[in-house]
């Protein structure tokens, strides 16, 4: 039997499997079983912690298909609480390793652990598709619309003028497109009332999700560089599961994610 922990992050849900004793990753088979909502554990991923020199873990983030992704912002803060609160002290910075690199995590600790974790996401770049005269796919047609493509380690597609009402429909065609050799995360967006933005994703190897890290960060700096949003200020998203906080640098050097995460249940798997 393995122990395991049940997170979410804005409703991105999570199953964690603490595995830096052993460090044997888990398989495809296993992370489609476990994310089954009718026969599994039922999760967005599974995201198996293992050794890493150097660094508290390495997340290894797999997606409800079998898939793995590069990144996951909601599931690095779901991992970062899962290492501090089973720490011997109560450390306020982590650094992890991802598929986007080692990545370092500030740490808000309240009465019952940790409550909010900011991770420093890394870049964003404008890196593909590139366009026959070697840009970047900013601002540029596809299927009839109008996307730019913006990478945080992992490839997103963000639609700034179709409502998040289209997700469901727009979604599964657009992360298969041609132009996207690894398949792609859709954000789509629109202003919000309050400030900032509202923001629902097609999340590639998961479908519709109630939160996404990265596309919460892809939506900001596509905004920020149509002017839409500022740059170097916290800026609002909200996600169907709730509220992150996106700070993206105007060199596009780093960009910054803050949001609450949650412990939802443990339980064992055999």
């Amino acid at each position: 039997m393995e122990t395991f922990v049940k997170y979410q992050g804005t409703g991105n849900d999570f199953v964690v499997l603490d595995r830096r004793q052993s460090g044997v990753d888990v398989d495809a088979a296993t992370s489609r079983s476990v994310c089954d909502r009718h026969f599994g554990v039922g999760a967005d991923g599974v995201l198996a912690i293992l050794p890493e020199a150097g660094t508290a873990g390495r997340m290894v983030v797999h997606n409800a298909d079998g898939s793995i992704a590069e990144m996951c912002g909601n599931g690095l803060r779901c991992v970062v609480k899962h290492i501090a609160e089973t720490s011997k002290d109560k450390p306020s910075l982590l650094r992890v390793a991802t598929g986007a690199g080692i990545l370092e995590s500030e740490i808000e600790w309240g009465a019952d652990g940790v409550e909010r974790v900011t991770v420093a996401m890394g870049p964003a770049r404008l890196e593909a598709p590139i366009l026959p005269n070697g840009g970047p796919f900013v601002r540029q047609p596809i299927e009839g619309l109008i996307g730019t493509a913006v990478s945080m380690g992992n490839p997103h597609l963000v639609l700034l003028d179709v409502p998040p009402s289209e997700a469901g429909k727009l979604g599964p065609s657009l992360e298969v497109h041609p132009l996207f050799v690894q398949r792609t995360n859709v954000e789509f967006v629109k202003p919000r009332a309050a400030g900032g933005l509202e923001v629902t994703v097609w999340e590639r190897g998961v479908g519709l999700t109630l939160a996404c890290g990265t596309g919460a960060c892809a939506a900001v700096v596509a905004s920020a560089l149509e002017g839409r949003s500022p740059w170097d200020t916290w800026v609002p998203v909200q996600l169907p599961g709730g509220l992150l906080e996106i700070k993206a640098a105007k060199d596009r050097s780093q960009v910054w994610l803050k949001g609450p995460v949650k412990r939802v249940f443990q339980g064992t798997l055999p």
